[in-house]
């Protein structure tokens, strides 16, 4: 199985790119938030895949982090859910949405990516919500895709002998976002509350101020937790 590519980006279709890997071309179909996300046709790029074999059909499917690529592996488990509605379903929310929405039960905002019908959305939270707190619990381990990757890139340009080489940007340092929520889950594990509560309410915080720290998070999940009246 191919689990992650890392090469120069060759072209951007809509669906899809292609990525050459020391010479080698593979076709890689994305969600509109990756593809919109990606370098410059002819810069590195890396995505973590997930690959589809069937008798009729041999597919690669990218993502930009490794809980994009779990939550890709879970709603496709899901009875009715493809891998293009799984697609639709990241792009339109972000790993971070789904996270927050199964975490919720929201399905009225899985509802809101192209193709996804009520049952389906209602179906999907039902399934998924007892697996939102470990991949949350994943935010304080996960790279991003670029991140120690020192390519040398040659530029189609030069065609000379000894073609010129240009070093890779250097990806930019990823949010620590996802992080303070992992780790903010494992706070509330700690004190006692239960994955499915703790999770719930770390979602809510992280929705409500999605700038906060760990700390912050964690303050603001014990207030949502606390007894009401």
């Amino acid at each position: 199985m191919i689990g992650k590519l890392t090469g120069r980006l060759d072209y951007k279709a809509l669906d899809h790119v292609l990525i050459d890997v020391r010479g080698v071309g593979y076709i890689v179909f994305c969600s509109d938030r990756t593809l919109a996300s990606l370098p410059p046709v002819g810069e590195a790029v890396a995505l973590y895949t997930d690959m589809v074999v069937r008798e009729d059909l041999m597919q690669l499917y990218g993502f930009p982090s490794l809980v994009e690529k779990e939550w890709h592996r879970l709603l496709t488990s899901v009875q009715g859910v493809g891998a293009k509605v799984s697609l639709a379903i990241l792009g339109t929310l972000g790993p971070d949405g789904v996270s927050r929405a199964i975490a919720l039960g929201d399905w009225a905002s899985v509802k809101a990516a192209k193709g996804v019908g009520p049952k389906t959305a209602q179906r999907i939270v039902l399934d998924l919500k007892d697996k939102a707190p470990g991949v949350m619990a994943m935010g304080g381990t996960v790279t991003e895709a670029m991140e120690g990757v020192d390519l040398e890139v040659v530029d189609p340009a030069d065609t000379v002998a000894a073609p010129k080489k240009r070093k890779a940007a250097k990806p930019k340092a990823p949010t620590g976002a996802a992080a303070a929520s992992a780790g903010a889950l494992s706070a509330l594990g700690n004190l006692g509350y239960g994955p499915s509560e703790a999770a719930a309410a770390v979602a809510e915080a992280a929705g409500d101020n999605p700038d906060a720290d760990e700390p912050g998070l964690i303050r603001a999940a014990l207030k949502l937790l606390a007894p009401k009246g």
